[in-house]
């Protein structure tokens, strides 16, 4: 039996984050806590690349143009999407997740979602670097992981000449 597993070892991985600008106290917070795990895992700075977007709904065609341009390793979405009293939320929430899902699967790019989906701001803040810790670290460090066994998997499946 073969396990391939990946690693937290950032050291030469170039990430992109692409990030929604709406809901800044939240996305701001997952933005630092990502850039964090990142640089404290070995990424360096020069090598991220972070892309603004309105809104969470706009993140899905960012995320695939980085992909595409296969000048990254693996991409980290970050956004917050808070329920109000429409359903704007169902809305946005779930072509978000749909597009970023999508990203990932067509490109084969490691596409990290972490675009909360919150019933209040109270939750998005516990999200965002309180009680339930900084999810932007969390999806470093997936991304890194996802990476690393994406990597090992190359080298498993076509083995060097």
């Amino acid at each position: 039996m073969k396990i391939i597993e990946g690693n937290l070892d950032g050291v030469g991985l170039r990430i992109g984050i692409v990030a929604g600008r709406f809901n800044d106290l939240i996305t701001s917070r997952l933005l630092e806590g990502a850039r964090d795990g990142l640089v404290r895992h070995g990424v360096s700075e020069a090598d991220i690349t972070v892309v603004m977007v309105p809104g969470a709904f706009e993140i899905p065609v960012a995320a695939r143009r980085c992909a595409d341009s296969g000048a990254f390793d693996a991409i980290i979405t970050l956004g917050a999407v808070i329920k109000g009293s429409t359903d704007h939320y169902e809305h946005v929430a779930g072509q978000a997740a749909a597009g970023i899902a999508r990203v990932a699967a067509e490109t084969g790019v490691p596409v990290i979602f972490e675009v909360l989906m919150t019933e209040s701001i109270d939750q998005a803040i516990e999200r965002a670097g309180t009680k339930a810790g900084n999810k932007g670290f969390d999806a470093a460090m997936a991304a890194i992981e996802t990476a690393r066994v994406l990597a090992s998997l190359d080298h498993f499946v076509t083995p060097p000449e």
